[in-house]
């Protein structure tokens, strides 16, 4: 028999994410904070049997001018193949789906887009989602590699351009004020034609895990000049790749590769086994928004990882209609 409780003590919480080795920031502690301080209600469930923790879950309430809806970003970080865990995990999130009067659940789990998947979450009652929830396909390095190996592999421009960078003199910087960092994406977000985030999303999630050192803003320099800035966030075996701008001289020298490669090796003195670049768009789709950012990402080596895509369990239908026809209209508008 399994039963749930509320996890309320970061400590048994940490301990049960650190030891799941595809679990990321999306399901930490802090990610829980993060978004308690944007004033979002969040539940931690445990699943237990008898007296042994089997599973966990973090789950938000989004609180959307559409609709309201229950997310569970990254997980929940459970067996897949137990199925009284997972009966559990879905009766669990109904209960707190109809607490929070939400039209749906939207689950974005770390599991691969596989036959199995798809059709383990079909028997569940889910359906396909028509957003994502966070980076689906993402491109990931093992950085478990020398950093010799790991420049053997990266793509040729690639490996030129951080050479140039040190030959240049570009400075890479550890830390920095993040309000300057809001500054550069807002002038990025022109130029590349996306939705910034706002600066109390930003500094309070940079904030929250900075204070355990799981973030980094890094800002690359050549003499006064601003090229590029990105936030890391090193988390378990994971290091990733979150957020990141550049100014227009950006363009013209490559800053950016630099932060990635002392991102990289500050993952590797951390014993971390993976370095996450994030979101990518699928091989070959020029006319993708992020063709280009993909392609500077997959200059690095390693390979796409493509993850369950989000799925929504339906609590109240004609909410989740009206719901579903915005989404579908603001994926094409948008072109993701």
């Amino acid at each position: 028999m399994v039963e749930v409780n509320e996890i309320t003590e970061s400590v048994t919480w940490e301990e049960f994410v650190l030891n799941y080795s595809r679990a990321n920031f999306l399901h930490s502690w802090n990610w829980g904070q993060f978004h308690q301080k944007l004033g979002q209600p969040i539940h931690r469930a445990g699943f237990y049997q008898g007296s042994k923790l089997v599973g966990v879950m973090l789950s938000i309430v989004e609180k959307a001018k559409r609709a309201t809806y229950l997310t569970v970003p990254g997980g929940p970080l459970i067996d897949w193949s137990d199925a009284e865990v997972t009966t559990s995990f879905r009766n669990e999130i109904v209960n707190q789906a109809q607490q929070f009067s939400c039209s749906f659940v939207r689950v974005r789990p770390q599991i691969l887009e596989t036959a199995k998947n798809m059709a383990l979450f079909k028997n569940l009652g889910f359906k396909w989602a028509p957003m994502h929830l966070h980076a689906e396909l993402t491109h990931q390095l093992d950085i478990t590699q020398s950093e010799e190996k790991l420049l053997a592999d990266m793509r040729k421009a690639t490996r030129y351009e951080i050479k140039q960078a040190q030959k240049l003199g570009i400075e890479v910087k550890m830390g920095g004020d993040i309000g300057e960092f809001y500054d550069l994406q807002i002038e990025t977000a022109k130029r590349q034609g996306f939705v910034p985030f706002s600066k109390k999303f930003l500094m309070e999630q940079f904030q929250v895990f900075a204070t355990d050192n799981q973030s980094i803003l890094y800002t690359a320099c050549l003499g006064k000049t601003k090229l590029a800035q990105a936030m890391i966030i090193f988390y378990g075996q994971e290091a990733d790749y979150h957020y990141g701008a550049s100014s227009p001289e950006g363009r013209q020298y490559p800053g950016a590769y630099a932060i990635q490669w002392e991102a990289i090796k500050e993952a590797k003195k951390r014993g971390m086994l993976r370095y996450n670049l994030w979101g990518v768009a699928p091989e070959g789709e020029k006319s993708h928004r992020f063709y280009g950012v993909s392609v500077f990402k997959r200059g690095f080596g390693g390979q796409d990882v493509v993850g369950l895509h989000a799925r929504d369990l339906v609590i109240d239908w004609p909410r989740y209609a009206v719901d579903w026809s915005i989404e579908i209209l603001r994926k094409k508008m948008r072109n993701v």
